[in-house]
């Protein structure tokens, strides 16, 4: 796996893409709005709250610096967040921790700003735990959770296929699978043989959401597909905007 996720350049994009206030992300009313809070709307447009019983479990793989796994504390009284990241992790704790976190962002060439990232008041952060993980060989012991979120992670895995493999044992009957990906292959990240979408295989297309459902029909069901938006900066007038693919399943 690339070192980008331990860099100091990622500990700070990722920081402002979990935490940065909007009007300083995105200064301009001409700019993609719909991609900003990106962590937040993976939960709150994928999560179905009836299917959640009081003291759910939730576990938030690929948490990165820990947006989306303090967002499923809204609805889950103890929430794990996993990321192959040391550096991430580190941050994420930070800020479970103290709910806040000094940083730096790139405003162009060496000029740096700083900023603070919170966590937003009514989050419960006694809920939430960080862990250093291998997403495609969790560790024993996790136990069984009533939602998994796994936000942009896929495309990034040595074997996506075998992650998934995984899921029918870590979700509880009714509890909710939620993905998002935008689908970018590389070869840098997942040997081409490993790809879930992307290809030619016996003269058809085969696209990720192809091979999801080939995957998880067995023990899920679908229960909602959309489209996520989501905005990162690089600097202040660099942007990434890319629309994942969002998925909703119920164990069975």
């Amino acid at each position: 796996m690339s070192g980008f996720y331990e860099s100091e350049r990622a500990v700070s994009e990722y920081l402002f893409f979990h935490y940065g206030d909007p009007s300083k992300l995105l200064p301009w009313d001409f700019g993609p709005r719909n991609g900003l809070n990106y962590p937040v709307r993976c939960v709150s447009e994928l999560i179905d709250a009836d299917l959640l019983g009081e003291g759910g479990r939730g576990l938030d793989l690929g948490c990165a610096v820990g947006r989306s796994t303090f967002e499923l504390a809204r609805h889950c009284e103890d929430v794990i967040g996993i990321d192959y990241s040391h550096r991430f992790v580190e941050e994420a704790t930070a800020m479970k921790e103290t709910g806040r976190h000094e940083y730096e962002y790139l405003i162009e060439g060496k000029l740096m700003a700083r900023e603070v990232a919170v966590v937003p008041d009514g989050i419960e952060r006694n809920r939430v735990s960080f862990e250093k993980g291998d997403a495609g060989s969790l560790r024993d012991g996790l136990g069984v959770f009533d939602v998994v979120l796994m936000a942009n992670l896929l495309c990034r895995l040595p074997d996506p296929a075998q992650c998934l493999s995984q899921m029918p044992g870590l979700i509880k009957p009714g509890g909710q699978l939620l993905i998002t990906t935008p689908c970018t292959w590389l070869e840098e990240y997942t040997a081409s043989e490993k790809w879930l979408g992307g290809f030619e295989r016996d003269g058809k297309a085969v696209r990720t959401f192809d091979s999801l459902q080939s995957i998880l029909s067995d023990d899920f069901d679908l229960r909602m597909k959309t489209d996520l938006p989501f905005l990162i900066r690089e600097h202040e007038r660099k942007f990434q905007w890319s629309v994942a693919e969002g998925s909703a399943w119920v164990r069975r």
